[in-house]
């Protein structure tokens, strides 16, 4: 601005100064020339009255009295008779000019024009005379252009001066204008002391401050909710713009997608996954079609569902693509999606609402499997379901973005193997003893047996049966302690946890008798809070384990003692041990270790999930050493009552 001022101030000093000039100089020519006409006015008057009265020939005598003056007498026909500055005969006639007609017509005439014989401005002045012969007074000066260029250099210098002194003033001027607006304070816009003009403006430049002020404030809020929401989401949420470039990203997707954080600001959502599963849900979903997925990475299930958003030029092509028609607007620079009448899913019962399948469902055994460190799963019940999905990333008619959630599916998809393990594991221990049954009554019933075998035929399906009882009230129970139902056992009382032990070591007598296992009990008084029938069930088990997978003459202590609040119980044998890869899959329901599978060994291989599941009941904790080889030492720890 302080420029443009000032170049404005010397443009408008130099064309006055020229404006200026120039009309004085009119103005003096003018001056000049009105004095010269009045001059030759006079002369004209008295050579006239001094041929009058001495007749026409004095007019000669009188034209050496003013050099500058030029005396023509000419007759009436227009022929020049005298001439002071030019032989007469060398003129032409004067019959026609202006001042000469005037002259004969009025008595006087008068005319100025450029002397076609001197190239000058010339003011020609006639009277006739009483002879009837006209005298002509002439007077030539310098053109306006002349005078002009005669002063041009002085007027020039003149003008250069006036300029360098407007730019300097203009400068100075400039600076004393500007000085008080580059001084404004900017954050306290109404107690400036600046021009009275200015006021209005800054007085619309603080409520406009105040109006941005409260925008930025409500935008930087809703960031920080936002960015609170999604980085405290266990979910992993990723917002793509059309060409697949990451928008948005939490934490939690980043970790799911085993993604590096140091990558560019502008990120390709294949950067994070390069799978073939993942690459077919981003196409799909900017293809306009809602898709899911379910990933292996890095031995966690990830699942992914994504649904379009779109633009406010787009809308979702008909056939059942409402459901996809806005999934929660998010801006960027990049681009902007709309925000209106859609909803993200919230967990894996919401994909219902937009048109992917139900991520409750089970994916099969071999969904997800890997295919490398980063590799996605093949094509499975879980696998992308779009069929309508685009060639191409940000294809033609293509949403405007996208945006996919990730869950970690990892604890459901266990949970579904865990199950179908334990339906093939109690098909498999039901199988066994009700085919025996099966075969004993067979040959009773069709007569086939001896009469002295029936007893014995009878016996073991009695054996087999009551292994079956045995089977199912394990796994009764083990489905009440798994659900932690507190009205499927009896309320809880003060146990004395050695005195339960004893109890319960007494019933083994006889079976430790039998291998030639001795059991040993040492301790003192422990009460805790809890439910008898758990408690007793948990230490049954582990004396049980303790005895039936001892070697003979082997032994089993058990230990009660008191420590940092716990009431701590250990059973230690000296049997075959369990091998350091195995320890964390024991509690797990039908595992047995594997040298012990034998038929010399019964029992349901549900043991020790019911002792895990009677600790988690009473929120303990229980702790396994084996060497592998030379005996197991389980210890339980049950909080104290008040702990």
């Amino acid at each position: 601005m302080k420029r443009r001022i000032l170049l404005f101030s010397c443009l408008l000093a130099t064309i006055s100064i020229i404006l200026t000039g120039v009309l004085f100089q009119l103005a003096a020519f003018h001056s000049y020339f009105e004095k010269t006409r009045q001059e030759t006015v006079t002369e004209a008057g008295l050579i006239r009255a001094a041929a009058n009265i001495s007749g026409d020939s004095c007019v000669a005598a009188l034209d050496k009295a003013d050099p500058d003056l030029r005396i023509t007498l000419i007759s009436p026909d227009g022929e020049v008779i005298y001439d002071s500055d030019i032989s007469y005969g060398r003129l032409d006639s004067h019959a026609g000019r202006p001042e000469f007609v005037g002259a004969l017509e009025n008595g006087a005439g008068e005319s100025t024009r450029l002397s076609s014989t001197f190239g000058e401005r010339t003011y020609y002045y006639a009277v006739l005379l009483d002879s009837g012969n006209v005298l002509r007074a002439a007077r030539t000066v310098d053109s306006v252009f002349s005078s002009f260029f005669q002063i041009l250099v002085l007027g020039a210098l003149i003008a250069a001066i006036m300029t360098i002194a407007a730019i300097i003033v203009g400068a100075r001027v400039t600076k004393s204008i500007v000085r008080p607006i580059n001084q404004l304070d900017l954050d306290d816009l109404e107690n400036n002391a600046v021009y009275e003009e200015l006021s209005p403006l800054l007085h619309r430049m603080k409520q406009q401050n105040d109006i941005i002020a409260g925008q930025m404030a409500e935008i930087k809020q809703k960031q920080q909710e936002f960015a609170a929401i999604t980085d405290n989401m266990r979910e992993g949420l990723l917002v793509l713009d059309r060409d697949a470039y990451v928008l948005s990203s939490n934490k939690s997707a980043l970790r799911l997608l085993d993604a590096r954080t140091d990558g560019p600001m502008r990120m390709n959502a294949l950067a994070f996954n390069r799978s073939q599963d993942f690459l077919s849900v981003v196409e799909a979903v900017l293809g306009g079609a809602p898709a899911e997925a379910t990933l292996h990475i890095n031995g966690k299930y990830i699942q992914i569902i994504a649904n379009p958003v779109w633009g406010p030029e787009g809308a979702p092509p008909a056939g059942g693509m409402g459901a996809a028609a806005g999934v929660g607007g998010t801006h960027s620079p990049g681009g902007k999606a709309s925000a209106e009448g859609a909803s993200a899913p919230h967990g894996p019962g919401a994909a219902a609402d937009t048109g992917a399948t139900d991520p409750g469902a089970p994916h099969g055994p071999g969904a997800g499997a890997p295919h490398g460190p980063d590799a996605g799963a093949p094509h499975s019940p879980g696998a992308p379901h779009a069929p309508d999905a685009a060639a191409g990333l940000g294809g033609t008619g293509a949403a405007a973005g996208a945006l996919l959630m990730l869950l970690d599916v990892t604890e459901r998809e266990d949970r579904e193997k865990l199950r179908r393990e334990f339906t093939a594991n109690v098909s498999h221990e039901l199988k066994t003893p009700l085919t025996s049954i099966s075969g004993y009554a067979e040959i009773i019933s069709e007569g086939l047996a001896k009469q002295e075998d029936i007893p014995r035929f009878a016996q073991n399906i009695f054996s087999e049966s009551q292994r079956l009882i045995t089977l199912i009230g394990d796994i009764m129970l083990l489905s009440k302690l798994d659900e932690g139902e507190k009205d499927s056992f009896p309320a809880r009382e003060d146990i004395d946890i050695f005195a339960l032990a004893e109890e319960v070591a007494q019933r083994f007598h006889g079976a430790a008798a039998k291998k030639g296992v001795k059991i040993s009990l040492a301790g003192s008084s422990t009460a805790i809070y809890a439910v008898r029938q758990a408690i007793d069930e948990m230490i049954f088990n582990l004396i049980d384990n303790a005895i039936k997978y001892n070697r003979e003459g082997g032994s089993a202590a058990i230990i009660v003692r008191e420590a940092d609040g716990m009431a701590v119980l250990s059973v230690a044998d000296t049997g075959i041990g369990i091998p350091a890869h195995e320890q964390d899959r024991v509690f797990e329901r039908f595992y047995r270790v594997e040298k012990s599978r034998s038929h010399s060994v019964e029992g349901t291989g549900l043991g020790l999930s019911i002792v895990k599941h009677a600790v988690m009941l009473h929120r303990g904790a229980i702790d396994i050493k084996s060497d592998g080889s030379s005996g197991t030492i389980i210890t339980v720890s049950i909080p104290l009552p008040g702990a």
